[in-house]
């Protein structure tokens, strides 16, 4: 199946081999944003790694995989806090998903640190922008019962640091999110694929 929808695709990487990259069925139109930030604050620094697109004219779709970036102060959810901070305003009023690795949980939380995880949470939910995980399972940030990543493929370091955030008009009864089996996946990755279904 991989193969039909192979060609329809917006990829952002340093090499061939790793990197972020968005795959879309023929039917799909993406289109990928160029988003300025010319006249912001943190215009001179590059955040990693964003990819905004457009999804048949009228979806935003925001793929992420956040890194240090060489930023001691702002790694990993910083970068995505940075991010929001530029382009808050282009995802007011719009439908949006933002999904990716945020490589991010609210149990690293600091609380001299004046952004954090659950600062980002916020953010987005007063764009009325919330955790598809969270809104089913009820689970409170950080208390989450299912990991998305086992650091070193290792069954006793288990996290979750994978997420989909969408517009609350997204979310109906019938909406789903599935992270399959580790027992599986983990001979390809430490990362646990997410499905959803809205």
């Amino acid at each position: 199946e991989y193969k039909v929808w192979s060609k329809n695709y917006l990829w952002i990487g340093d090499n061939k081999n790793k990197g972020l990259a968005i795959f879309a069925k023929p039917e799909i139109k993406i289109e990928q944003l160029n988003w300025s930030d010319e006249n912001h604050l943190y215009k001179n620094e590059k955040l990693e790694s964003f990819i905004p697109c457009l999804i048949n004219n009228s979806i935003i779709l925001i793929a992420i995989w956040t890194k240090k970036a060489n930023s001691e102060v702002f790694g990993y959810i910083g970068q995505l806090w940075k991010y929001l901070k530029l382009h808050k305003e282009k995802l007011a009023n719009k439908e949006v998903i933002i999904i990716g690795d945020l490589n991010s949980n609210s149990i690293w939380d600091k609380w001299d640190r004046w952004w954090n995880h659950c600062d980002v949470v916020k953010e987005l939910e007063e764009l009325n922008i919330i955790s598809m995980y969270h809104a089913i399972t009820k689970e409170e940030q950080g208390k989450e019962s299912t990991p998305t990543f086992y650091l070193q493929k290792k069954i006793d370091k288990p996290y979750h640091i994978d997420y989909c955030f969408l517009s609350k008009s997204f979310i109906d009864k019938k909406s789903t999110l599935k992270i399959l089996d580790y027992k599986y996946w983990l001979e390809k990755s430490d990362h646990i694929p997410i499905v959803c279904e809205i």
